[in-house]
This record gives C-alpha cells, structure tokens and sequence, in this order.
C-alpha cells in the first residue's frame, strides 16, 4: 500500500495544488485588450530578499550665486544704458511623455509548491499610474533648467518670518560644527563610567576631546568634530582618516537638571558594548555616513569608494535647511530676480514660482465641525500623492535608502524601501514598540486623521517645527473643547490627574533612553483588546497597577459596550504572527476592508504571502493595480517565491512603473526567469530595471546588506562568479553579517562545493558562535557531506540556541529519528507545534512517524489537520484515506 513518505532532514513543507486564472490586461492603443493565460505548474522558485535600490539620474549643475539686491542693482545700472539689437527668448519645453507602468516585486518565503493554472489581472496602464502619482507636480511656463541648491540664506532676505522661525528650530540645529555656540556638552573633564570603561571629556587646544574606548578596546583620545541633534539629548561625531565619521555612544542629557538632565549618559545603560560588538561606536552599525547623515543634514551624497573602503560624503548644507524640505532652490530664485526687473523685461509668468514642490494641500480647505458630534469634515477630499506626508515621511519614516534622487513631494517608495506593520517594530494593532523607533509615518498613515486628509502642517508649524497651538489648543481647531476637554468626555479627576489629549490618543514610548515620541496613529484606547491580544493601551500605561481587565470594565461603563475604532485589523496580525489555523481568514478581511488604510493594505498584503492560494490570489491582482504604490509593492510581496516564468505575463508591465520602488521589486522577482526565455518585448524594460536594481545595491557598497543583496541577484541571473565576488565582500565588510555566509555557502552548494560552504559556515561562527541560522546551515552541508554525527550536533545546536524555530526544530528532530530516539523527535515536534500549529513540516513529521510506530489514531490526527490547510494536495489526500483504513479497518 503506497504511503507519503518523509526523506530525512527534509525541511520542505506538502505540495499544494490549486487552480488559479491569471489575466493580464494590456494596452493596445486606446483598446484594452484582455489575453487569458492558462497554466496549471507553478512551482515554488528559490526565497530572495532583494532589496529596492535604483540608480542616480545624474544633471549638470549650474549654481545662482548672486543675491537678488545684487541681481536687482546690476539690471538698474543696465536700465540706464541704451538697448541696442534684438532679445530671443527660449520657449517652454512640453513635459516628457509618460512612462507605462511596471509591475512591482516584494520577497517573503512561501512554503511548499504552489500550483497556479491561472490568475486574472488588470494591469492599469502606465499613464493612469503615472498620473495619479504626478498629477500634483507642477507644470511650469518656463524653461527647464538644471537645478542646483543655493542655501538657506539665500532664502531669508524674501522669506524673514519663516527664516527666524526656522532659525530657532531642532532642524537648523540637526547638525553642526562643534564649537564653543554648538556643544552643550560638560567638557570640563567631566568622566563617565560604564561596564569598567572610564571615558573623560575634555578640552585640548580649543578642541572638544573625548577618552574613551577605540577600535582596538584601548583607551584612546578622539576630538570632537560635529554635535548631533540638541533637545532633549546632543550626541558628538568623530572623523576617521578614512571618510568614516562615527557616532559616539556617550550623549548629554540637555534636559533641565531638575528634569534629571544636566548629566552624561550612555545610549546603551545596560549592556556591555566592546570593540568586538556590532554596536560598538566604531563599527559599521554606528557609522553616520549611511546611518544618519541623510535626515541630519541637506543634499546629502555618501560618496562612497567600494575600492578604497573609503568615505568622501559631502553636503550642500550642514544642517536641515530650507531645501532639504522644499528641493533645489536655484530655479526659484532665479523666478523671484526676474519678478524685480521692469517691464517689459520682467520674466515670464510662471505659475509654480520655480519650484520643485508647491505644499498647497491646504490652500482652499476648510473643516467644519459637525455640532452634533463634535466631529470636523474637511472641505475637499485629500490628493493621491500626499506631497506634504511624503515629504516628511523622508526622515520621519522607517526607511531604507536605494537612490539619492528624492524629489520632494513625489512618492518616498521612489527613493526609499519603507517598513510596513513588522511583528519586531509595531504590536498587532499596529502601535509602535519601545525596541526599535518607528518614526512617525506609518503609525500616522494607520490613522483616522490621515484617511480624512488631516496633513502636517495642520498640527505643525514646518519651519520651527513646533505645534501650531499648545498642548490641547492643537486638537481644538477641529476638535470642539466643549465637547472633548469635558469630565463627561475623560472621566479622570482633572484636579487630581490633569490630562492631555495626547495621554489617551497619542501614548508615548520611550527612545534613546529619553527620547520620548508619541504614537501619531490617533487611535482611542482599546483594553478590551490588550486582553485578547497582550499589547499595551493608554490606561494601563498609567494605571501599571491594576489589570487590562478592570481598565476595559471601567471603558464598557462610560462608554458602552460596542467597541469603536479606525484600526481594526489587531486580530488578524494576532492571528497571523501567532500563525493561528486560519490566520489566512482574517487577513483577507482586511485586505479587503476599504477602510483599511492603504498602509495596512500593504502590510496585510504582504504577510499573505505565507498563504498564498487560489482563494486569494484575486487580492494580490487588485494589490498590482492599486493607486499606492506601497500596495502594489505589497501585492508582489504576498506573490514571491511563485515561479519566475509563470509570473513573468503578471508582472513584467511593472518593469515600467512610474515608482523606482515597484519596478526594482519587480525586477527582483523575475531576475531568474533567463534572458533568452523573456519575451522579446519586454527585454529592454528589464535591462533598465535591472541596471537600476544593480545602481542601487552599488549606492549602498559600503553595507553588507547592499553587497550581499546584489551577491542573489547575480546568483538568480546566472552570474555565479560574479556573486561569490560580492559575498565575498559582504563578509570582508562585516564578518558577523550571517545572511552573506549562508547564502554563499548555498551557492556553493549549487555549484557542487560544499567543502567550500563549509569552510565559509565554520569562519562565520567564528565571528558569531552564537549564530543558530549559522548552525542550521551547517547542519545541512555536513549532511549532504555524509557526515551524520557532525551535522546531528549542529543541528542540535541550532535548536537549542532558537528553540522557537520551527524548521530548526523540524531539521533536530528528523535527525533524532535517524538516530532511533524517535520517542524523542516526536516530542520536541509536539512541543514545536505548540508554538507553531499550521506548520506543514512538523505536522507532515508527525503523522508520519506515528504512523511508522503505530499509533495511527495519533498519525490520522495530525494528517487531518494538515489536510485542512492544503485540502487539494493528493499525497496528503492518499496519506488520511490510508491512515482511515488503518484505524476503521473494513472487515
């Protein structure tokens, strides 16, 4: 009797084999044509995580240097001579032509064979695309000319009022020169004493010195070169020979002494950092260059040299100055000089003014409070593009770097891969964590405020960055204090306890160990929900005595027992990063729900992936049309890990999307398809965005990250030498980056070389010992090496150092097995399961070990369940009718 069988040290989860119809929609002149694909073999295709990077579009730069008093003068003394000859004046040049859009790509992993036989899709054509996400960028009169950044100085003799505000801002002090003004710092060989480190801080020749431990762990003195930041903490800077300029983990508490300030701290109070660590102040992980300098400072250019390992990172201005929000600033001075000439020499009209982003979100908009409830309504509906969001969204996202041509106002998915809700950074509910800063966009792109079209600047005053009213005042110019700063409305003693609009909606969490930054995502507080789910609320932040469950009874007593909120998706994240049975139910729901922002689309889209099936590839094809270019990046995310080839029809449009983001994802997941089998169409759009893909991983050569990305796309292209090459040299850059050494060994083990992989493995534990994913992946070589006892032990390893992963415990397991401690591999797969109850491998493991020991009541069980995640595999399907038999013997 034929049964489904489990190789040893298997780690793949059952096949799956569903039905799906894909459509692809393309454009032919003004038809919409629809060309039904049909296939039924989509299997699964190697994992990647290829990060979004793009190339530079480089202009030649002319600089406007003259002030306009000086321009202004110059034209008065030409006035007074006589005009001989005749003037030429060049005309507008008409906009480019609109790029057809391009399919995005995303990576996660996807477990077991997905078969595809079809799958319906509209690929909206690239000038809707490109229109919803250039329909607000100015259309100038003028002619184009190059763009170059003139200095924030050179705006203040026509903008005085927003220069002064702007001169008393955390922007204009983001950055500087270390100087007597500058450093707040106590230099006056004050000391600080940490983990048996005494570090001292003095002055040396006028210099800003710092004794303290260096990249050999030995006591050595570096001078000051810049301050970092001001309020309520100010970090300092130091200069390698080398380009490198790093941050020291010694900052001064600039708070008031009464406020506990005054003082020397270190950033990490509670744990060693030696030289050795990746967190040490001089290594890569502390660098400016490509950590900080971006948001710290205007027209940033790291410069990098991959060849010397060397830095030339340079700035158009210090600090966060006029331009860094606005863009290049010579085209509209130029516009302003021309306004000041006399007619009929004055220039020509230009409705934008010369510049490269006009913020008028807010022009024309009224809100009006509804007296009912208290509730504004704004006039008009909000823009595709968010200019003023995306804008900010640059330094106050959580966001990765791939191209240095950001343009303000335009999509920051253009330039930046931007985190969507992550189980490490956000709870279920999508609140922000104290691990790790999240920054204020995506929780304010979860909220209500933001669905409504509440922007920035409602709230904040953009040139010193402060509220537009204290405390309260902000929230009551929508928000009617009579009905909200009310006892009926807060139920809290405000003589006892005075509280703020902020304490319940904007709770704060803690950065840097006084950094405090509220949550922007608006959201009422939910105990009811911290019962369900163990994430935090606003009233047990406050009352840390008393329980989720009495802070929900007195919320239910005020306000009734129905539950209200914008952010209802908690439970299916819940479900999900718990990877409950049916997580996938709940998670369609919401990507489904069109009021779901498009930020949660996203992130919801994304974490799919692990689901992927027939039922809900109709999501992902709605994702790929999606006016945001974050969900469209999500739809590609929730179909990695399907094959190349049988994608290829879905996503190639997407090479030519107007978002760099979507393309170098798309390019990313058909980067194995090989040339000679891409359709001929399609080559050229392909070639660019992989030389965009490969521009962007260049940019960022000085991380192990970059180096190791480009290492599998190379790998995927068929280029093997071309990859150990970059493995390689993500290893010299940073020998503990474990990623780089597994992925080099797996392409070892492609090319037959497994001794190599295992001399790569060994090296890398070298430097991490305490690596599991290292171990894992040793295991695995010395297996396919022959060499059982070895692998057993890294194997065990593994799961003793991970113990909640379930494939280390699944690969552990199996060798127990093979080793005759069955009982015990049954065991620790139970335990396992616990953890993780839809895993397909363990639950795969246990069926068929109990069924090799008999105990096919047990065996039936588990095969069940597995059967009820993949309902049309047909080994699974053989494996529960045979096991049927064995335990309801026909007689």
């Amino acid at each position: 009797m034929p049964y489904t069988t489990l190789p040893i040290f298997d780690q793949e989860a059952p096949t799956v084999e569903d039905a799906m119809v894909l459509k692809e929609h393309k454009r032919s002149g003004d038809t919409l044509i629809t060309v039904e694909v049909l296939d039924s073999s989509i299997e699964k295709a190697d994992g990647g995580h290829p990060p979004l990077e793009s190339s530079k579009l480089r202009q030649r730069n002319i600089r406007c240097e003259m002030p306009l008093w000086g321009a202004q003068a110059l034209r008065n003394r030409r006035s007074r001579r006589k005009l001989s000859g005749s003037t030429t004046r060049s005309t507008a040049t008409s906009p480019s032509e609109a790029e057809r859009p391009h399919p995005p790509a995303f990576s996660t992993h996807i477990r077991g064979y997905i078969a595809v036989a079809a799958a319906a899709l509209i690929v909206i054509v690239g000038g809707f695309l490109y229109g919803l996400e250039t329909s607000d960028r100015p259309q100038s009169t003028l002619p184009v000319l190059p763009t170059t950044f003139v200095g924030s100085e050179s705006c203040a003799g026509c903008h005085p009022a927003e220069t002064k505000l702007w001169r008393t801002s955390q922007h204009k002090r983001a950055m500087d020169h270390a100087t007597d003004k500058t450093v707040l710092g106590d230099f006056n060989n004050a000391s600080l004493d940490h983990f048996g480190v005494h570090s001292r801080f003095f002055r040396k020749d006028e210099k800003f010195m710092v004794e303290t431990d260096g990249p050999d762990g030995k006591l050595a003195a570096f001078e000051v070169k810049y301050t970092f930041g001001v309020e309520p903490l100010q970090q300092y800077l130091v200069e390698f020979s080398d380009g490198r300029i790093q941050a020291l983990p010694l900052a001064w508490d600039s708070r008031p002494k009464a406020k506990g300030g005054q003082r020397w701290f270190h950033l990490y109070p509670d744990e060693p950092i030696g030289h050795g660590d990746i967190l040490h102040w001089t290594r890569l992980n502390q660098n400016w260059n490509f950590m900080c300098a971006e948001c710290h400072s205007t027209g940033v250019h790291k410069n990098y040299d991959a060849d010397k390992d060397r830095f030339a990172t340079s700035w158009a201005e210090i600090s966060v100055g006029c331009e860094a929000c606005h863009g290049k600033g010579s085209r509209h001075v130029a516009w302003a000089s021309a306004q000041q000439s006399w007619w009929p020499f004055k220039g020509r009209e230009d409705p934008e003014k010369g510049l490269v982003v006009r913020f008028d979100e807010r022009k024309g908009v009224s809100w009006t409070t509804n007296p009912a409830t208290g509730l504004p309504t704004r006039s008009l509906p909000p823009s595709a593009v968010r200019k003023e969001v995306e804008t900010c969204g640059l330094c106050h996202a959580r966001r990765s770097q791939f191209s240095e041509d950001w343009v303000p106002g335009s999509p920051l998915s253009d330039t930046h891969h931007v985190s969507v809700l992550d189980r490490s950074l956000f709870h279920a509910d999508g609140q922000m964590r104290d691990r790790e800063e999240t920054y204020n966009y995506a929780p304010f792109k979860q909220s209500k405020m933001f669905a409504k079209g509440v922007t920035c600047t409602d709230c904040h005053d953009p040139h010193s960055a402060t509220l537009r009213a204290p405390e309260d005042g902000v929230c009551a110019q929508c928000h009617m204090p009579e009905r909200y700063e009310t006892a009926a409305h807060r139920h809290h003693d405000e003589a006892r306890a005075p509280l703020a609009c902020a304490s319940c909606h904007m709770p704060a969490r803690t950065y840097m160990v006084i950094d405090q930054r509220h949550d922007h995502s608006f959201r009422i507080p939910r105990p009811d929900l911290s019962i369900k789910l163990g994430h935090p609320n606003a009233c047990n932040d406050c009352h840390r005595d008393k329980s989720a469950e009495w802070a929900a009874a007195a919320v239910e007593g005020w306000f009734g027992p129905n539950r209200k909120g914008f952010q209802n998706y908690g439970e299916a994240f819940h479900a999900a990063w718990t990877e409950q049975v049916g997580a996938e139910r709940p998670l369609a729901m919401v990507a489904r729900d069109p009021a779901a922002s498009s930020f949660v689309h996203a992130s919801v889209l994304t974490e799919l992936n692990a689901y992927l099936s027939a039922a809900d590839v109709e999501l992902a094809r709605s994702g790929l049309a999606d006016r945001d270019p974050m969900v469209r990046i999500g739809a590609l995310d929730m179909l990695e890990g399907a094959p190349a080839d049988q994608l290829w029809p879905i996503l190639s449009p997407l090479l030519s999307d107007p978002v760099r983001g979507v393309r170098l994802r798309t390019v990313s997941m058909l980067a194995s398809v090989p040339t000679a089998s891409q359709p001929a169409a399609d080559r050229h759009q392909f070639d660019q965005a992989a030389a965009e893909f490969v521009a962007a991983q260049r940019l960022n050569a000085d991380r192990p990250e970059g180096r190791s990305t480009l290492a599998n796309f190379l790998a995927r292209r068929g280029m093997a030498a071309e990859a150990e090459v970059e493995f390689r040299a993500a290893l010299h850059l940073s020998p503990e980056f474990a990623p780089a050494a597994v992925n080099l060994a797996d392409l070892y083990r492609a090319l037959g070389r497994d001794f190599d992989g295992e001399q790569v493995l060994r090296t890398g534990l070298q430097a991490s010992p305490e690596d599991a994913g290292l171990r894992y992946a040793l295991g695995l070589t010395l297996v396919r090496l022959g060499r059982s006892e070895d692998a057993f032990e890294e194997l065990r390893q593994a799961n003793k150092l991970s113990p909640d992963q379930a494939q280390y415990a699944y690969a552990y397991a199996l060798a127990l097995h093979s080793v005759g401690r069955t009982d015990e591999a049954i065991a620790l797969l139970e335990k396992s399961l616990v953890r993780h109850p839809s895993d397909r491998g363990a639950l795969l493991a246990l069926a068929t070990l109990n069924r090799d020991t008999r105990n096919f009541d047990a065996a039936l069980g588990y095969a069940e369940r597995l059967l009820s995640l993949v309902p049309s595999d047909p080994g699974i399907l053989r494996l529960v009718e045979d096991l049927r038999r064995l335990v309801h013997p026909v007689r």
